[in-house]
């Protein structure tokens, strides 16, 4: 009779040489390092060794988590993606479109992101990979929220159903970025956003 003395007992599973247990808090100062490294030197002149001096560790640390600087930007893009942006929810076309726009302001105008995303979007011009996932942030962030809104202003009726909607996303996500990014106007005027709004809303109710 086999006691429980002589079973044999389980063993215990133990990790692959070599692994290793990515802190959390290491990522986020590696990722947090990228966007300080961007906004300075721009995405041409950006290094593994900026990166990590920036976040106080070694450069092993940043290549456990990406193989290279375009792996590592491309994950933060996506990210971004992924986070995107509140959807307005205010029950008038006008009303939401306004709060579309102040909280993408406050996003663009930001000291950081003034600096990145021209410069991805000069980058993405020469890096298919980069244009991939600018588009694909875009898409799912900004198109997606201003989707949201056309479609539920169509629910209500204040949009006709069957309306264009890739031009409703241009009427609504066009006219912001540009003046942000590509004329880059200092400061907007105090009611910029709310007649920006109240003007998208009539464009759109005329599609």
């Amino acid at each position: 009779m086999t006691t429980n003395a002589d079973s044999p007992k389980p063993t215990r599973r133990r990790a692959p040489a070599g692994a290793a247990v990515l802190r959390e808090d290491v990522t986020e100062a590696i990722r947090a390092a990228v966007f300080e490294e961007l906004a300075s030197v721009g995405y041409a002149r950006m290094s593994i060794e900026g990166i990590a001096r920036r976040a106080g560790v070694g450069k092993t640390a940043v290549y456990r988590r990406w193989k290279s600087k375009l792996h590592l930007v491309l994950d933060l893009v996506s990210a971004i993606a992924v986070q995107g942006l509140p959807a307005p929810d205010t029950g008038s076309l006008e009303a939401d479109l306004r709060l579309l726009y102040e909280v993408t302001s406050r996003a663009l105008r930001h000291p950081v992101a003034g600096q990145i995303i021209p410069d991805l979007q000069a980058e993405a011009a020469r890096n298919p990979e980069i244009a991939e996932a600018l588009q694909k942030a875009l898409r799912e962030g900004q198109h997606g929220v201003a989707s949201g809104i056309v479609r539920a202003a169509a629910e209500r009726g204040e949009l006709r159903a069957g309306l264009d909607e890739e031009l409703a996303l241009d009427l609504i996500s066009g006219p912001l970025y540009w003046r942000t990014l590509v004329v880059r106007t200092p400061k907007l005027p105090k009611d910029h956003l709310k007649r920006l709004a109240a003007a998208t809303a009539a464009a759109l109710k005329a599609l």
